[in-house]
């Protein structure tokens, strides 16, 4: 995939560009926990120079996604137990009130593309595509949450799910996953029936079940 410059783009166009695709892959967990990246590599992969690269590997530091060492080493971040605990509070915390705050607005036409998503979700399961898997699970969550219109909250929450992109690669790994995620069915039955305890409850409990497997 090349991210050449359009005739007139600016460097920083070209940076931002390289940013928003290195950040959906790390979302989505193509890159496993520890996997090294160097600037050479990342430029030649996507066809830019070296200063678009460094750029978006350092705005990704900055957020958690990408680790730098004292050497100039890069990878993607192995999180301690500690750490994919406080995440999975965050998201306990962060993801709930963003489902309540959507309740409001969750209209048919939502519960029913919420329904068509969670049906990809069991296609990528069916297929053991585990990056196909993240990345419709988050489709899931995103557009519910994009019904609370609390933009800097959805914000926060998708760091949180940039920080732990790669460990859910290998969370789908231990899992050996064979359905769908049971409490999206809880999620979408809540808002069917505007049931604001049963909605925070199914999505607290969807969005860190799997990662408490890690730690236990």
């Amino acid at each position: 995939m090349l991210l050449q410059n359009r005739p007139g783009e600016a460097g920083s166009a070209a940076h931002d560009r390289l940013y928003r695709t290195l950040r959906t892959r790390i979302m989505h967990g193509e890159l496993t926990p520890g996997a090294a990246l160097t600037l050479r590599g990342v430029g030649k992969q996507f066809g830019v120079s070296m200063t678009p690269v460094r750029e978006a590997m350092r705005r990704l530091a900055a957020e958690g996604a990408l680790t730098m060492s004292s050497s100039g080493r890069v990878s993607t971040p192995e999180l301690s137990n500690e750490r994919i605990e406080e995440l999975a509070a965050l998201r306990a915390l962060l993801e709930p009130e963003l489902a309540a705050r959507a309740l409001p607005r969750a209209h048919m036409a939502l519960i029913e593309r919420l329904q068509t998503i969670n049906s990809s979700i069991a296609e990528a399961v069916s297929r053991q595509d585990a990056v196909a898997y993240i990345r419709t699970n988050l489709e899931f969550h995103r557009t519910l949450y994009l019904r609370a219109q609390a933009p800097a909250m959805l914000a926060m929450a998708e760091t949180v799910w940039l920080q732990l992109g790669p460990t859910m690669r290998s969370l789908y790994g231990r899992l050996g996953r064979a359905e769908s995620p049971q409490h999206h069915r809880m999620i979408l039955a809540a808002l069917s029936a505007g049931d604001e305890p049963g909605l925070r409850l199914a999505v607290r409990t969807d969005v860190t079940q799997g990662l408490r497997l890690l730690v236990s």
